[in-house]
């Protein structure tokens, strides 16, 4: 969660990222923490592809049943998991933009009435599972607004040393919460259990989860795994320690900052290889990654890494190990947050882009449905494969008993005529929005210009 105003976008995303680099730096993974094994997460979890939506932007409406009638159009996109961001009334004191953030809340027990009812999130929910979609919902443990009903405990709160209530980490239309309080504690534990028994929710997107102390999450979870076993619990947070007890998915935030500096930058595209194995000596063996391009703190991904730049990540995210992350309007190639993202006032995607951009929505299907029919993509191991023009191009394998895919993604905007270290095949071409299927002849490649290209070999045990 980040409440600056949107004028201050051009900084967000490095602020973003350095907030929540800085707290996990501060808790710097001793080589305990990274020799420890990761919580067992729910076994669909990496059958998960999830579609984060901001209710006020989805539908014209901007309300939950909005949301509802969009189903059958998600469950045709070939996502399976929902995550809602915040649907409780934002404060109105000290509030930013004309609607506030939706991550300053004044009731959490409450829905927003300008959002709908709780006849609409059940219909919303049931809606879902009736498609075989999950549904989560973004909650937040480290803050309220200045005039939520929580302040008639100000314990609750931290203070300063003059004993006034105290903003965390700058954000001015909030207030801290007090983890010293075991009240508090208790308190936010009944508002997780409520709304996962009360609307049959299948898990929690943990908004700012690495500003909140570690014990709390390590005593939520067990409370919330006694109702729903196979619940998901995602951290937001890049911190190694939340990953051992707390939480089945984080953020690869490195990542998202690798996919910039290479597609904008021009950095090199073995950065991506070298951030994830960076990560992988940090983290728990066995945690799961949440990647992403695209969310509600970042510009769009159309506008800073352009149409083709912003496909090319969405390959990657959908074709690296982890679980992808797909923001609403991504797959029609929305642009309408193009001057920062939009927390605080209703900017709706803008749908029409699929007219614009008629070769996005194809790009996506093909993405989605090659995944998920795909156990390689899905579990397999990653190996990494050396090409002749590494400063531009990723290429790398997924393996599991049942096939190889071999990924290729060109990260710039210059044609690649070059070779890969591989062997000859036989490899069959896998088809999206850019390519066509039939056998290649490997080690040679071509790609143009930030085009993704996925191969495949079949063991003949297997045919």
């Amino acid at each position: 969660m980040r409440t600056w105003p949107p004028t201050a976008f051009v900084l967000l995303a490095v602020l973003c990222l350095n907030l929540t680099h800085l707290d996990a730096q501060e808790t710097a993974p001793s080589s305990e923490i990274a020799k420890s094994h990761a919580a067992d997460e729910p076994a669909w979890m990496q059958d998960a592809v999830i579609y984060e939506i901001f209710p006020r932007a989805f539908s014209k409406q901007g309300t939950l049943a909005g949301i509802t009638e969009g189903l059958d159009a998600l469950q045709h996109l070939g996502v399976n998991v929902l995550w809602l961001m915040p649907i409780s009334p934002s404060g109105k004191e000290r509030r930013l933009g004309r609607l506030g953030s939706p991550y300053s809340i004044r009731d959490f027990y409450a829905i927003d009435p300008d959002l709908g009812t709780k006849a609409d999130l059940q219909a919303l929910v049931q809606g879902a599972h009736q498609r075989h979609i999950r549904v989560i919902l973004d909650m937040v443990a480290d803050h309220t607004s200045w005039d939520s009903v929580m302040m008639t405990h100000p314990n609750f709160y931290q203070h300063d040393t003059a004993g006034k209530i105290v903003s965390p980490h700058g954000w001015s239309d909030v207030a801290a919460l007090n983890y010293d309080d075991p009240r508090l504690r208790t308190y936010m534990n009944d508002v997780f259990l409520y709304w996962m028994k009360t609307f049959d929710l299948d898990g929690f997107r943990c908004d700012a989860a690495g500003m909140v102390p570690t014990s709390f999450w390590n005593e939520l979870r067990p409370l919330l795994k006694s109702v729903k076993p196979d619940a998901l619990l995602l951290a937001e947070a890049s911190k190694p320690e939340l990953m051992q007890h707390a939480f089945d998915l984080d953020y690869a935030w490195p990542l998202l900052a690798t996919f910039d500096k290479v597609i904008e930058e021009g950095a090199p595209a073995t950065a991506i290889r070298d951030t994830i194995n960076a990560q992988n000596a940090l983290f728990p063996e066995g945690t799961q990654h949440m990647l992403i391009s695209d969310d509600h703190d970042e510009p769009r991904a159309t506008v800073r890494l352009g149409i083709h730049g912003a496909l090319a990540a969405t390959a990657l995210v959908f074709t690296l190990p982890g679980v992808p992350l797909l923001y609403n309007g991504m797959e029609v190639g929305d642009a309408s947050a193009s001057g920062g993202p939009q927390l605080f006032d209703k900017v709706d995607v803008d749908w029409t882009s699929a007219a614009i951009f008629p070769y996005v929505p194809v790009f996506y299907h093909a993405l989605i449905a090659l995944r998920q029919s795909s156990p390689a993509l899905r579990h397999g191991a990653i190996v990494w494969v050396h090409n002749s023009q590494e400063q531009h191009v990723v290429t790398f394998l997924r393996r599991s008993p049942e096939e190889t895919d071999l990924i290729a993604v060109n990260l710039s905007n210059t044609l690649f005529r070059g070779t890969i270290e591989t062997s000859a095949g036989p490899w069959q071409e896998v088809s999206l929005a850019s390519s066509k299927p039939g056998e290649v002849a490997l080690p040679a490649l071509s790609l143009d210009a930030f085009q993704t290209r996925i191969f495949r070999i079949v063991p003949p045990s297997t045919h």
